[in-house]
């Protein structure tokens, strides 16, 4: 009883660290005087509710987007990551920024998060605000044949599965609704994902000395998503696991979009987007990975890094070639940079 209680406390400490990293992080950042929206031209229409009045205080988005921009924009729709469990829309404001002065009209969206709302509560509020973004998307100046559909770790995993839905039939109903809007997007920019929610014991099995304190990590976020047994799913855990869906080969009903792909080589989580990579080119996909030596889990977020630098540059070049923008900035991100 007394280990299974060292063993609780370990768990919550480490969980704790963790959560007042990164949101401490985003703090610091939205300090900084380039923070300001308005300093690079962009304006931000915060709490849009996507689920109707009635819905869940998370259920809402922000709207990211050049001042004085005339006719539509390339758009795109931003899912943050945190692991299922924590962070915010809120908290990733400078992806909204980021895209937005590139041109974008970015839809930078909430959902409700476990353990309090676990697996498929997220997955069915991206198809709500992608239902949303069909019928309302335009009014924001949005072009949605020029969508792009992006996100960072467990955002990463919920903006494929949200892209895999736009182009395979499923039985779910949240997923079906996803299809039948007709729009597919013309990229995805999922970054350092976790591909597969399941069955995290996967990665120490491959790696004996992976770090207990990560492995931790990685059993919060599969119990706290997917519950205690994640076979209690069924065949709808494809949509936590879309790596795994996609390694079964089957064919989708439209094609699938290219996808850019970018991680750190000392991302707990690389072989995902390895895998995940693979599974798209088997399927005859456009997926470019790019691995950035020596960096950490959602590294590019800290734009003062060359590597992170480089990776947005690598992100907006991928998009140019399959989503032209149109008029916007040049400058990069801007935040941190010389």
């Amino acid at each position: 009883m007394q280990h299974a209680g060292l063993e609780r406390l370990r768990r919550r400490a480490g969980a704790s660290l963790v959560d007042g990293i990164f949101r401490g992080a985003s703090r610091l950042g939205r300090l900084h005087p380039l923070s300001r929206p308005e300093r690079h031209g962009v304006e931000v229409i915060r709490d849009v509710r996507y689920a109707g009045d009635g819905g869940h205080e998370r259920q809402k988005l922000d709207v990211y987007r050049p001042k004085g921009a005339s006719g539509p924009l390339p758009a795109v729709l931003y899912v943050h990551g945190g692991g299922f469990r924590i962070l915010s829309k809120d908290t990733h404001w400078l992806m909204g920024l980021a895209f937005a002065r590139r041109g974008f009209v970015v839809f930078n969206v909430g959902y409700r998060l476990a353990p309090a709302h676990p697996f498929p509560a997220a997955v069915e509020d991206l198809a709500t605000a992608y239902q949303w973004l069909a019928r309302r998307g335009a009014s924001f100046g949005a072009d949605l044949e020029r969508l792009v559909v992006a996100g960072e770790s467990a955002g990463a995993n919920l903006a494929a599965g949200l892209a895999l839905s736009a182009s395979y039939a499923r039985e779910e109903p949240y997923a079906r609704a996803v299809f039948e809007t007709g729009i597919v997007p013309k990229a995805v920019a999922p970054a350092c994902g976790i591909f597969q929610v399941s069955d995290v014991e996967r990665f120490p099995r491959r790696k004996p000395s992976f770090p207990r304190f990560l492995s931790d990590r990685l059993e919060e976020v599969e119990r706290g998503y997917l519950g205690p047994d994640p076979a209690a799913h069924g065949a709808s855990l494809d949509l936590a696991d879309p790596v795994s869906w996609l390694e079964r080969g089957a064919i989708p009903d439209r094609p699938l979009p290219p996808f850019f792909l970018p991680v750190g080589t000392k991302d707990p989580l690389l072989d995902d987007t390895r895998r995940m990579a693979r599974a798209l080119r088997n399927l005859r996909a456009v997926a470019e990975d790019r691995y950035y030596e020596g960096e950490v889990h959602a590294f590019h977020a800290f734009v003062f890094r060359q590597n992170a630098r480089r990776c947005w540059d690598d992100t907006f070049a991928f998009l140019e070639r399959h989503v032209p923008r149109g008029r916007g900035s040049d400058e990069g991100i801007g935040l941190g940079s010389p």
